[in-house]
């Protein structure tokens, strides 16, 4: 009797699986829910069996029938990639799928890029992005779900390998006629009197508040956010300074109004970008391609945010 059900479906629902929602695993496989929901229903159907228990105001929780047929899913789906890797190895060719993580910190900015230079390069790879935490790129990696993330060097555990890409000093954005703006660099101690609108990522917030801390210094936090480009505006609007190793081609937020970058300087450590794999994992020919051209395209004078500061080093 055929199957009646794809790949695509099964990716569907262990993703949906992992997140509890449909509308979260739409949001990272960049389809609709609509699609995502026949596709559960489809597989349901086929194996005459209630995978998933719909709860309205908290979302999809797999059901015990349902945790056992998606992990068996994602067995189907890394032998399904393999045999792909396995197919373009022998014929000497990239292609299959790539699935890449990106830090929601610089996703934005440096991804879209990179991926459209390897694409060129690489038509037959089907590459699909997602933005995460750094907590969520770990996990993304244990679990098959990323082959390769692009992050810094926050906390990396054991299980996981970082190769560095680029080192980046940070900085304190700041808007314009703001007492600090005018200065070729600034410290923690000159910002810690005003307020701060803080990037509040996880790992990310305490790579910036270490700056104060380790200074006996405590930062006057008035915002919090955990979107760049709303940091970008609050700061722009006079609610605050920010700190941040990232920045954007354009020296505006995103309602035209003006930013100043002024290099943050008294021995503040710099971040380093880079690739994440599993430790100790086999690359294929595919993600293997993907590194290497990473390592030859991201380079602070060439790829967009990563410019230093007017006036830095």
């Amino acid at each position: 009797m055929p199957l009646r059900f794809t790949l695509r479906q099964l990716e569907y629902l262990v993703v949906t699986g992992e997140t509890g929602s449909v509308a979260a695993a739409a949001d990272r496989l960049s389809v609709s829910s609509p699609t995502i929901s026949a596709a559960i229903a489809q597989i349901e159907a086929e194996f005459g069996l209630t995978l998933f228990a719909r709860r309205h105001a908290q979302g999809m929780a797999l059901t015990q029938a349902g945790r056992q047929v998606a992990e068996q899913a994602r067995t189907v789906l890394a032998q399904a990639a393999r045999l792909a890797d396995l197919a373009g190895q022998i014929a000497g060719t990239v292609r299959g799928p790539l699935s890449v993580g990106c830090l929601l910190t610089f996703a934005q900015i440096v991804l879209p890029g990179l991926r459209r230079s390897f694409c060129d390069a690489f038509p037959d790879v089907a590459f699909q992005q997602s933005e995460r935490t750094q907590e969520g790129l770990f996990e993304g990696l244990r679990d098959g779900t990323l082959d390769v993330a692009l992050t810094y060097d926050l906390t990396i555990p054991a299980d996981l390998r970082f190769q560095p890409l680029a080192t980046l000093p940070p900085y304190a954005i700041l808007p314009q006629g703001h007492a600090l703006a005018g200065g070729a660099q600034v410290t923690a101690q000159d910002l810690a009197p005003f307020p701060m609108v803080l990037l509040d990522l996880p790992m990310s917030a305490d790579y910036f508040l270490a700056f104060f801390s380790e200074r006996g210094l405590r930062p006057r936090i008035a915002e919090r956010t955990r979107d760049l480009t709303v940091m970008h505006g609050l700061v722009a609007n006079g609610f605050g300074y920010s700190i941040a190793n990232i920045r954007p081609a354009s020296d505006t937020a995103a309602d035209g109004r003006g930013l100043v970058y002024v290099p943050l300087s008294g021995g503040v450590p710099p971040l380093r970008m880079g690739l994440l794999l599993p430790e100790g994992a086999g690359l294929s020919l595919t993600v293997q391609a993907f590194v290497d051209h990473a390592r030859a395209s991201v380079h602070p004078e060439t790829t967009p945010g990563l410019h230093p500061p007017r006036g830095s080093a």
